[in-house]
């Protein structure tokens, strides 16, 4: 018989436990191993039936097992310390108070997802896990962020696997009760609920629900109240479910709700405002048209507050192709982005946001991206190489400037270390290197033995494999019922075998098949009976990707042959709790997909934190820091000529890589020279020298690179300080500033169509040689702008067969009067060279000379 209705029931905890309850209040236990320890130690096997999640632990705990410790004095003690220690870091400066100059006082952050630790199911993949990150290694620095993101009482999918391989969705209702969060509520014990304004005079509500990320507050809206409509009440009942019209309500829920619940969270608090929204994809873009609005209301017009809202906000972008963007149905939007939605906001202004440049405006999909960048005055990708692919992708909002013009950079992702590092290898450090700091610590001292690192990485392996097991039985149980798991579970994978990973969503451009190219050669590769290798695979496909299910079904039914299943195993329904195991186990961690297609791809990152070494196609984070010392890189084949060549040939690549390289490192010496052929055999130890070599450089050199902490500085002092301080110059004074630049930019755009360069003459060189000057005056005209309002500028660099500048330069030429400049450029080097003249807007306060999208360049 089923319940109706479920609720988790708390433990009381005593008195003088109450350190306890503080703990697990705040999701610090997530990535802080010594409360864990402190909870493990009451019931190590509740412990782990709970994954290692202190609330839930709490709630199942022998209340007699909490009356006994109460009563151990060196129990509480310890309790007490670790509290101490909370508050202490909750309270104490960190590195951001530390900075010289003005810094934002709050940022505001907002995702549509959030993997925290898997207690808090609110994530689907990568997007999430690098919210969470953000989120811990702010906290870590003392960065003050708010965040906002969605409560979804279903969460993702739990996934399982038919016994014919196809996965299966199951969405376990979450109760939040029994989740570590708490509602907002106002002095008089009342809840906080926020509404938005939906069509025909209906009101979607949400309560807030607050969760301590450390330092940081994560607010997240729920629609599951009673002042909702039934089919209101499901919109936000799982992440990246329902239809186009679901999925809207849910980002309109997300930006303008989430603006709303920052404004009753700030005047609880006391909190100061925002200066600076950080938007983590485009699904929160509803937000600068919910500041718009407020703005409005406060007397600005629609150009003045936009330009006040783009000064201080950051749009950071995950995709590297089209077909990732959220769109929907013009006529859908129009419906909902109503005055009575956005007060004083014209739904025309709203729309134009949306319409994606060269298309028809009054039929084209609305681009949650493209509002996105709009909205947003500093934009970033999220590794170098996607920078550059989002230069291209979005350029034609920045039409006529070069890819390497448009206002777009790049910061990479980052993990959070102290999440993600196995607690075997912080404790290795702990103990030979005396620091706690396993990511930054001198794994190239002699202190750490080579015996000593290789045992440890076996022990995670080992926890790997027993991990493995366990999860294959309940899977085999699951899809059996009433059998017990056969035997071969118990002998599946190998605690002293060449481990590969992959783990990862499973969209067909990741590639999870590729490893099947050559079934024949890769069993052999598996099964070789002195050197065998072991593959540990997981990963999710959307609900609605058929294509990304049939490349699951196809792993699994290959991995299902009695001679392979015991080397090569799928594990379903991949998440946080598994890949705690899953990356410090591994040796090597694979990545394969189309190159350029992986926006960054932090999994590896995750891998090498804990001494694993990446074999990766050159795409996403692996492209820039890719070095023979942290791993192998498979050629990519760009000049194949199709999909099947391409697929192909980088199979073999990998397969040459895993015979000829990779497996005699890790295992023996081969016939050949080591010193000529780069492989060798294990010491008297069982160690392998040079493999090991590798993971100490590898933990020393690029897992510091690689943290999150590393990521955050870099918002901070490339993103979120700039556009504090624009932010902060445009709102002075009555918003004055954001007032005159608004009219300067009206001004500027109506006189452009009349900007041309007339004319250009040079002279001073007969016969160019390095060194030499040439001197340009160009006529200008400027369609009644005045010369300030313009910057004139010289154009140079190599010239291709196509009259194309490379290496381009850009030197300022000065007004000499009468619609004349003129400037003068040193020959640097030889070869052909080619230069033209431009114009762009010129303004004190454009935060980039692209940032208008105008430009008139000589004919």
């Amino acid at each position: 018989m089923k319940s109706i209705r479920k609720f988790t029931v708390r433990a009381v905890v005593p008195a003088r436990l109450g350190a306890l309850e503080e703990l697990a209040a705040n999701l610090r236990w997530a990535w802080h191993e010594p409360t864990r320890r402190l909870f493990e130690q009451i019931d190590p096997d509740a412990w782990a039936r709970s994954e290692r999640d202190p609330v839930t632990f709490l709630g199942e705990i022998d209340p007699s097992k909490l009356e006994a410790l109460a009563g151990d004095d060196e129990y509480v003690a310890r309790a007490d310390r670790e509290r101490d220690a909370l508050r202490a870091y909750l309270a104490e400066p960190r590195w951001y108070q530390g900075i010289d100059g003005e810094t934002p006082r709050l940022v505001a952050y907002f995702s549509p997802e959030y993997g925290i630790a898997a207690a808090l199911p609110q994530y689907s993949g990568g997007l999430g896990i690098l919210a969470g990150d953000h989120l811990k290694a702010a906290s870590d620095l003392g960065v003050p962020i708010v965040a906002v993101g969605l409560f979804y009482k279903a969460g993702y999918f739990s996934q399982s696997i038919s016994s014919d391989g196809w996965q299966q969705e199951r969405y376990p209702v979450q109760d939040p009760d029994g989740l570590p969060l708490s509602v907002l509520r106002r002095p008089d014990g009342s809840a906080v609920q926020i509404s938005i304004a939906l069509p025909g005079g209906a009101t979607l509500a949400a309560r807030v629900w607050r969760a301590a990320v450390g330092r940081v507050t994560l607010l997240l809206l729920d629609t599951d109240v009673p002042a909702n409509a039934d089919d209101m009440r499901g919109v936000t009942d799982r992440l990246y479910g329902g239809g186009s019209e679901h999925r809207l309500l849910q980002e309109l829920l997300l930006g303008i709700g989430g603006v709303r619940a920052i404004r009753a969270w700030s005047e609880l608090t006391g909190a100061s405002a925002p200066e600076v929204f950080h938007m983590n994809e485009g699904h929160a873009g509803f937000l600068g048209l919910e500041r718009i609005s407020s703005y409005i209301g406060e007397g600005l017009g629609f150009a003045e507050a936009l330009q006040l809202v783009r000064a201080g906000t950051v749009f950071t972008t995950h995709t590297p192709v089209p077909a990732g963007i959220d769109r929907f149905d013009r006529a859908l939007v129009e419906r909902y982005v109503t005055p009575e939605l956005l007060p004083g906001v014209d739904p025309a202004d709203a729309l134009a946001l949306g319409v994606e440049p060269g298309a028809d405006p009054a039929t084209s999909a609305f681009n949650m991206a493209i509002m996105g960048l709009r909205l947003a005055g500093h934009a970033n990708g999220v590794s170098e190489l996607h920078g550059r692919v989002s230069r291209r992708m979005f350029g034609s909002l920045w039409p006529g400037f070069d890819p390497e013009e448009v206002p777009i950079t790049s910061i990479t992702n980052g993990v959070h270390a102290p999440t993600w590092i196995d607690p075997a290898l912080t404790a290795l450090a702990e103990r030979t290197l005396g620091t706690d700091d396993s990511e930054h610590a001198d794994w190239l001292s002699p202190a750490v033995g080579d015996a000593e690192l290789w045992a440890v990485k076996r022990q995670m392996r080992e926890r790997l494999v027993g991990d493995a097991r366990r999860r294959l039985a309940a899977a085999f149980v699951e899809q059996h019922p009433g059998a017990s798991a056969p035997d071969w579970i118990t002998r599946a994978l190998d605690p002293d075998a060449l481990t590969v990973g992959f783990a990862r969503r499973v969209p067909t451009y990741k590639r999870l098949t590729l490893m099947l190219q050559d079934p024949e050669r890769l069993t052999a590769i598996l099964t070789d009976p002195e050197r065998p290798v072991q593959f540990v695979i997981a990963g999710k496909s959307h609900p609605a990707d058929d294509e990304g299910k049939r490349l699951i079904q196809q792993l699994v039914q290959f991995a299902a042959r009695p001679e392979l299943r015991e080397r090569i195993v799928f594990l379903p329904d991949y998440d946080m709790a598994m890949a705690e195991t899953l990356y410090p186990g591994c040796d090597v961690w694979l990545n394969n997909p189309l190159r350029p297609l992986e926006a960054c791809g932090t999994s590896g990152m995750k891998a090498a934190m804990n001494a694993a070494l990446n074999l990766s196609i050159l795409d996403g984070w692996w492209a820039e820091y890719a070095a023979e010392d942290y791993g192998w890189v498979i050629p990519s084949a760009d000049s194949a000529g199709d999909a099947g060549e391409r697929d192909a040939r980088e199979a073999a690549a990998l397969y040459d890589l895993l015979e000829h390289r990779i497996v005699p490192a890790f295992y023996d010496r081969p016939a050949v020279d080591p010193v000529q052929s780069g492989y060798f055999e294990r010491d008297a130890d069982r160690v392998p020298a040079e493999w090991v070599r590798m993971l100490r450089t590898t933990l020393t050199r690029l897992a510091p690179e690689l943290g999150a902490d590393r990521m955050v500085r870099d918002y901070v002092e490339r993103l979120y300080r700039p556009a504090a301080s624009r932010f902060g110059a445009m709102v002075a004074d009555d918003a004055r500033a954001a007032r005159g630049f608004a009219a300067w930019a009206a001004k500027v755009r109506a006189a452009w169509p009349q900007v041309a360069v007339l004319h250009v003459e040079s002279g001073g060189l007969d016969q160019p040689a390095v060194g030499d000057e040439l001197h340009v005056r160009a006529e200008v005209a400027l369609g009644g702008l005045d010369a300030g309002d313009v910057a004139v500028e010289l154009v140079s660099g190599r010239s291709t067969a196509a009259d194309v500048l490379t290496d381009a330069e850009r030197t300022p030429l000065a007004a000499v009067g009468g619609g004349s400049w003129e400037g003068t450029v040193t020959l640097d080097r030889a070869g052909s060279f080619g230069y033209t003249v431009r114009v762009v807007p010129a303004h004190p306060l454009l935060a980039d000379p692209a940032e208008l999208g105008l430009i008139a360049v000589a004919g």
